[in-house]
């Protein structure tokens, strides 16, 4: 791959997007499971409703002309509340990037990401695009201008799965 070629997801692209979520899980530590696992079965349908709204969610790919799609980005549209800070209502949250072990280091994914970016400024009223940073991807973000927050995130689970 010379000449990186970055698409909009599309309907049919539903597992791929669950493949490379799988991929970014586990690299993140997580126990993903196999290819029947029952989040994936969740992820299928979530993915292809994200992919009916296009105004809300957008997701960009890679495709390799032997291997298929092998590296992504997808970000959706949510509401917020403004603040002085920003006086959108929405905002938008970067996630699920991800390349195959064999096709990283190769500028992929930034590509992948630039491509939502753009989408972000120029399609949608988001004020802010927020995301969550690996260790092996922070410089990435930081590269693109991403800052550190200044409230950590933190998370409470209910009981719910």
């Amino acid at each position: 791959m010379t000449d990186i070629q970055v698409r909009r997801a599309g309907a049919d692209d539903t597992e791929s997007l669950v493949h490379l979520r799988g991929l970014m899980l586990a690299a993140m530590g997580n126990d993903v499971g196999g290819p029947d696992a029952q989040w994936r079965v969740i992820a299928r349908e979530w993915f292809a409703g994200q992919l009916a709204s296009p105004d809300t969610f957008a997701a960009y790919l890679v495709d390799d002309p032997v291997a298929g799609v092998v590296a992504g980005a997808a970000g959706n549209v949510y509401v917020h509340p403004p603040g002085p800070r920003d006086l959108s209502t929405v905002r938008g949250h970067l996630y699920n990037v991800s390349t195959e072990p064999d096709f990283r280091r190769r500028g992929l994914a930034k590509a992948c990401v630039v491509a939502l970016m753009d989408w972000f400024c120029d399609e949608t009223a988001v004020g802010q695009v927020e995301l969550h940073a690996t260790d092996d991807g922070v410089d990435l973000y930081r590269d693109l201008g991403f800052i550190q927050s200044r409230y950590p995130s933190l998370r409470f689970r209910t009981t719910k799965a």
